[in-house]
């Protein structure tokens, strides 16, 4: 036998051993999504079910005013309720029904209100500019949504 012919044969079962290698191995791992970051809600459910005057502004120059709207918006109450998941219901923008949504915040970083499986800052998302039990503000994320619906001030009603 050749040595050309040995290392023909070498090669041509190096190869096969190869091949049968890589059908025994398991499949490759599928890519992971990176884990969403964990948040907390630092408002609850409890605190903003209720009955709230609603009213907007697109100017900051406009916010005093626009709360005392907001305070004569309780004739026709915007209503806050409770989701069926310890959320609270509210309607996003441009959507005919409320949905159920949390409050959420990553460490030390700006509180959203928005949907419970979206991260805190989506676009879906409103930022909590303020909130003391009695007022709350919020600004849209979405600049398009923002530049229709303005900053939304809700005065809870007495």
């Amino acid at each position: 036998m050749n040595v050309s012919r040995c290392v023909a044969r070498l090669a041509f079962v190096a190869t096969l051993a190869a091949l049968l290698a890589g059908c025994a191995s398991p499949p490759p791992p599928r890519p992971v999504e990176p884990p969403r970051p964990q948040f907390t809600s630092p408002i609850s459910a409890q605190q903003v079910m209720g009955k709230w005057g609603l009213a907007a502004y697109h100017r900051p120059e406009d916010a005093a005013r626009t709360e005392a709207q907001a305070r004569q918006g309780c004739r026709q109450p915007y209503i806050i309720n409770a989701g069926p998941s310890g959320g609270f219901m509210m309607y996003l923008a441009d959507d005919a029904q409320p949905s159920e949504v949390v409050s959420k915040q990553v460490g030390n970083g700006p509180i959203y209100i928005g949907l419970p499986d979206e991260p805190p800052g989506a676009r879906s998302d409103r930022e909590v500019l303020r909130f003391d039990g009695q007022v709350l503000v919020l600004k849209w994320m979405d600049p398009e949504v923002a530049g229709r619906y303005g900053t939304m001030v809700y005065v809870r009603c007495p």
